[in-house]
């Protein structure tokens, strides 16, 4: 209070809590996560993690609260278990919601480029900006507190089809990957749009959920844009007044 005025206002702040996964009762790792649409980050994050190919090799699936966070349980099916087994790692610290390589124990650990994805139409310019200028309205969660990110699914037309937020931004992608592998939208039509920085950790879950064009709100870095190349994605970032800007095109790449 100043001067006989009271400054003080109800805030609203966004909730962040412990996300444990578990493959067939087998500790992986613990994210620092916005606890909704849990099923999707789980199917997203198994995706993006390399642990599963496809939804049909998870044959279940719990979702419980524990003591001190959420814990998901998640039952691999036949072969896809057994290659889990045989090249499972344990990461060796929390995943914060900032970090996307937290508990990497060392080089060979990191995450490796996968195939090619297939090409398709390059997302319109119209497109985009249109997708950016509405996306706010898809947004309750940043609306209401201004901390969490969202990762959207752009039809060719600049349509939203789904969208997912966090306060981690490799999170908000994970939903969404997972929202596309129950359904909610193809990868082979339009393309992601996510309002955080481009950092090749990003552009690897992008890659492996099969996106074809990535859209963010800030510039990439080098890494992010030789990842892209390499996988063939096409990746764009939107510099305000300049409007988005294409940093890797595969049309231009030797295949």
């Amino acid at each position: 209070m100043d001067g006989g005025r009271d400054d003080r206002f109800l805030a609203c702040v966004a909730e962040e809590e412990a996300v444990a996964f578990r493959y067939n009762g087998f500790s992986h790792a613990v994210m620092m996560a916005t606890p909704a649409d849990l099923e999707d980050f789980a199917l997203g994050f198994s995706l993006s993690e390399g642990v599963i190919g496809a939804p049909s090799d998870v044959s279940g699936m719990s979702i419980e609260r524990a003591e001190s966070g959420i814990a998901i349980d998640i039952v691999l099916a036949g072969r896809c278990l057994h290659g889990y087994l045989s090249r499972r790692r344990v990461r060796q610290s929390r995943g914060y919601a900032g970090c996307g390589l937290c508990g990497v124990e060392d080089f060979e650990s990191l995450p490796r480029p996968v195939a090619r994805i297939c090409r398709s139409e390059p997302p319109a310019r119209e497109a985009i900006i249109a997708a950016l200028e509405s996306l706010r309205s898809w947004q309750p969660l940043s609306r209401s507190t201004h901390c969490a990110h969202a990762a959207a699914w752009v039809s060719p037309d600049g349509s939203i089809r789904a969208v997912r937020e966090d306060v981690g931004r490799h999170n908000a992608l994970d939903k969404l990957i997972g929202a596309g592998l129950r359904g909610d939208f193809r990868t082979t039509q339009g393309f992601g749009l996510v309002t955080s920085r481009c950092s090749f950790e990003m552009v690897q879950k992008a890659v492996a959920a099969g996106f074809a064009a990535l859209v963010f709100a800030s510039a990439p870095t080098a890494l992010a844009v030789r990842t892209a190349e390499a996988a063939g994605l096409r990746l764009y970032a939107c510099l305000r007044e300049r409007g988005p800007l294409l940093f890797a095109n595969p049309a231009e790449i030797s295949s």
